[in-house]
């Protein structure tokens, strides 16, 4: 059974790779026992130099009542802005910050259920452990509708997610 579903998500993101002209994603930085699955590619732009920031955004992770979200859940950016986030979790738990296609979070949320002990290395990705803050610099060289997420099993499904629009 967990094998089968391994081999639909491949084929969902396969299918999603081969879809129109956008710029893919492949899970380049992510390691499973130190196994790498090639260079990646990303949607929602490239990582970013820190010496080009050019705007400051700080991200808070909650949780409670059932529910966990980001603070702020929607962002706005002009393509080719380099933004500097500031990653707080103001938690108990720890979570994370992926920044890409709803489509590849999806794909990727389905990887990380089926393997949870997952550790990410990719540039447009930050794990932050309850109380702590992390910075990601990224250059949105990409017009779209992206979206940012905890990808931990439950997370995503308890709504820890938001909206990039670059325009």
């Amino acid at each position: 059974m967990v094998r089968l579903f391994q081999i639909f998500v491949l084929a969902a993101v396969a299918a999603f790779a081969a879809g129109p002209a956008r710029a893919q994603h492949s899970h380049g930085g992510h390691s499973d026992g130190g196994h790498s699955h090639g260079a990646p590619s990303f949607a929602a732009g490239e990582p970013g130099v820190a010496a080009k920031v050019t705007r400051r955004i700080e991200v808070v992770a909650h949780e409670g009542e059932g529910k966990m979200s980001f603070e702020p859940n929607r962002i706005a950016v002009q393509k080719g802005e380099t933004v500097e986030f500031t990653l707080r979790n103001a938690g108990q738990l720890d979570h994370e910050f992926v920044l890409g296609s709803a489509a590849e979070n999806a794909a990727h949320a389905a990887q990380m259920a089926s393997s949870p002990q997952m550790k990410h290395d990719d540039p447009n990705a930050a794990r932050i452990a309850a109380g702590q803050s992390a910075t990601l610099v990224w250059r949105f060289s990409i017009s779209g509708d992206f979206e940012f997420a905890c990808l931990i099993p439950g997370h995503y499904e308890a709504g820890m997610k938001g909206a990039a629009v670059v325009r």
